[in-house]
């Protein structure tokens, strides 16, 4: 049995609590520092409202809308009506510029199973077939525009008009940053040019800026002044940096959130130099890898490039990557109304390879688990010719697929109609494409929320539901 000894008297009591008491108040001190800490850097890393299975998300942008019906929603049914008026049976939809008098168009694509789970994939990517396992393929998906710039908006940021934060703008809101050397949340555009939406859909909407993505050059270099001035030295640069930050923070004294913004972005330029060099350096990876991903030849070398960055980014801590396939006009995105074979044809191969390749890169390296990898576009493509032998924007049932991040693999969710018109099975919408999103990443829709005009605002708008099938 333990005895405890009794202090004689008063000093004899202060002095035995001495060390008690100086490790209260440090622990305290400490702590207070950690929250001035917080409160100061808005992008300092946060917990997460429960575990999390992932810590990073890669948006495979297929801008323009691929056609379901061309790569991963087999129907039969289209080649049999081809030429035909469609079905009354199969209800109407509104198109943009899909005629009454449309006829069904069959599809030239074959497809076959592939992998352990036999999921259906079309000739039109060979190599995505590949790794069909690793993917969870939504054919049900529905979105409520049938325009690109509105229907672009609420698949980055769940609302149909601009002025919302994307939902790689919400992830570093609820998360902060890994890293402080690199930008959280990267766009990485097509270098054919902007899209109909244009930058409004990537950005942080109401939201600090701070918690603006950072949009990187189309080409071989996607970020330019990485390398100090001829004759300045790193010190002498930090010392600049530290300087300007004094003379702001004294001016502003953090009652600006958009200078507090711009100032951070200053800090970031400067750790940029001594860490993003080696990130946009891939001469450094192996030739084996280089050709995976299809660097080097045509048609895959810009997008291997993109996909290549987005991993050596995530793997440095990067929380949010969008690389985007497609840019300028229509028919140089997946936007195929003159002529869906050779518009596909086209765009399938620039992409197919890379995306693959980045699924296989990501796994072998044990990344695949804490990377979630999404899929898809703003809408799919009509069964309706248009013109003949293209398709129109069809927002009303389509397929996007994702992967890694706890996302179970060799799966298909949901269905469309016979003909691929509608979402018939479990149809998912793209508020459950971002709930999906946020509950891998450790985020309550609920809770994830800012205040904004008197009202709590969040990604999902009113509430989306997990695809529980997947998780």
């Amino acid at each position: 049995m333990t005895h405890c000894r009794l202090t004689r008297n008063r000093r004899e009591f202060l002095s035995d609590a001495f060390c008690g008491f100086g490790t209260l108040a440090l622990t305290s001190m400490l702590f207070e520092e950690k929250l001035r800490a917080a409160r100061n850097n808005p992008l300092a890393p946060k917990p997460p409202h429960f575990p999390a299975k992932a810590k990073s998300i890669i948006f495979l942008f297929m801008a323009g809308g691929p056609s379901h019906l061309e790569t991963f929603d087999h129907k039969p049914l289209l080649n049999q009506l081809d030429g035909q008026k469609r079905p009354a049976e199969f209800g109407e939809v509104k198109y943009q510029f899909v005629t009454a008098d449309a006829k069904i168009l069959g599809t030239k694509r074959t497809f076959q199973r592939y992998g352990k789970s036999g999921i259906e994939v079309s000739d039109l990517l060979p190599h995505t077939a590949q790794i069909v396992d690793d993917i969870a393929v939504i054919r049900s998906c529905h979105g409520d525009m049938v325009v690109h710039s509105a229907a672009q908006y609420q698949l980055f940021s769940g609302r149909v008009i601009p002025g919302f934060p994307s939902m790689g703008s919400w992830m570093v809101y609820g998360l902060g940053a890994e890293t402080d050397s690199l930008p959280s949340y990267v766009v990485m555009p097509d270098p054919d040019g902007a899209l109909e939406a244009g930058q409004p859909m990537y950005m942080h909407g109401f939201l600090p800026a701070v918690y603006q993505p950072t949009m990187m050059r189309a080409g071989k270099k996607p970020m330019l002044n990485l390398d100090l001035p001829a004759g300045v030295k790193l010190e002498e640069r930090r010392q600049t940096i530290d300087l300007i930050r004094e003379l702001n923070q004294a001016a502003i004294a953090g009652s600006d959130p958009e200078f507090e913004a711009r100032i951070s972005a200053y800090d970031l330029a400067f750790k940029m130099q001594t860490e993003a060099p080696g990130v946009f350096d891939i001469s450094t990876e192996r030739a084996e890898t280089l050709e995976m991903y299809g660097v080097g030849k045509e048609p895959t070398d810009d997008y291997a490039r993109r996909c290549l960055l987005a991993r050596r980014m995530v793997e440095r801590g990067v929380r949010f990557v969008t690389v985007v396939s497609g840019g300028g006009p229509g028919n140089l995105q997946w936007d195929a109304h003159e002529d869906i074979e050779e518009n596909h044809v086209r765009m399938a191969a620039q992409t197919d390879q890379p995306v693959a390749a980045l699924i296989k890169d990501l796994k072998r390296r044990g990344m695949l688990d804490s990377t979630l990898v999404l899929w898809g576009g703003e809408f799919g493509r009509s069964p309706e010719a248009q013109g003949g032998k293209g398709r129109d924007h069809h927002n009303t049932g389509f397929t996007m697929w994702m992967a890694g991040g706890g996302i179970k693999g060799g799966q298909v969710v949901g269905a469309t109609d016979g003909i691929g018109l509608r979402a018939v099975e479990r149809p998912v919408h793209f508020r459950d494409i971002h709930t999906t999103m946020l509950h891998q990443m450790g985020l309550s829709q609920d809770a994830l929320s800012y205040m904004h005009q008197g009202r709590k605002e969040r990604l999902t708008e009113v509430h989306g539901e997990v695809i529980r099938e997947i998780v």
